[in-house]
């Protein structure tokens, strides 16, 4: 049974993958998700039909390519698609039916979203964030209460000034900006769910992951703009999804005994 409700998250995940790919192209933008049209061909423009939305199965039966005008149609679609179905997939396994899944959920749309958006506009628009930290509260004020929401606000503060401080620091010491407002932001969502010390292993975390992704983009373009904020979803993830304990974590790091 489990196995059947776990591949039923997957092609939920798929199918809301399309959409998150659509939110994180426009928004941005500023478009309308619903008008002028629906969904359309990025490249002719023309409104997409049913069978053009079947998640992951529509590119691969039209070869990656508009049915209209035969322009190829960026891998990114399927590619999101499935990673958003597997981390769908991955949420109800680990967590299964309770809070910790819905706020799984909430991360993956977040990370989906947000991972089009930054890597596509180097920017993450407010809403996305604004969403994000109301969600959040109301599962925590569902499951925990008042105290514990608030406590964990406290958190999401700290994470949030740290950043805030590090961008200054950065702006001071390379006289330009630094940071992304965007991802200071994002650091809020982490405070919140992962509490002060998880936080800052995420920046951490983030920082090490982006390094050599930084680099490469460097010696290839002379690229000194990184999209950051993926960088801080996917360390959020790791640590969310597998629980990961940051006194055992520091103690694994440092070898403190």
């Amino acid at each position: 049974m489990k196995i059947i409700i776990t591949l039923l998250f997957f092609l939920i995940g798929c199918t809301l993958g399309s959409f998150f790919h659509v939110v994180g192209y426009r928004l941005p933008k500023g478009e309308s998700l619903l008008k002028p049209k629906r969904s359309y061909c990025p490249n002719c423009h023309h409104q997409l039909q049913g069978k053009d939305l079947v998640p992951v199965l529509s590119y691969l039966f039209s070869f990656g390519k508009c049915r209209y005008c035969k322009r190829p149609i960026s891998v990114s679609y399927p590619i999101l698609e499935l990673l958003t179905g597997t981390l769908f997939s991955l949420s109800f396994h680990l967590f299964g039916l309770s809070y910790q899944l819905l706020n799984a959920l909430i991360l993956s749309s977040l990370f989906s979203i947000i991972l089009i958006s930054d890597l596509e506009y180097l920017m993450i628009p407010d809403e996305i964030t604004g969403v994000g930290v109301v969600l959040f509260i109301l599962v925590s004020l569902i499951e925990n209460g008042w105290i514990s929401t608030l406590y964990s606000l406290g958190n999401g503060l700290f994470a949030f000034s740290f950043m805030y401080f590090l961008m200054l620091i950065g702006n001071w010491l390379f006289k330009k900006e630094s940071l992304g407002g965007a991802d200071i932001k994002l650091m809020f969502l982490v405070g919140f769910l992962l509490g002060p010390i998880s936080s800052l292993i995420v920046i951490f975390l983030s920082s090490i992951i982006a390094l050599p992704i930084a680099i490469i983009l460097y010696q290839i373009s002379k690229e000194h703009v990184i999209a950051f904020g993926p960088f801080i979803m996917i360390s959020l993830i790791l640590l969310y999804f597998f629980q990961v304990n940051p006194i055992l974590l520091l103690q694994t790091i440092f070898s403190i005994k």
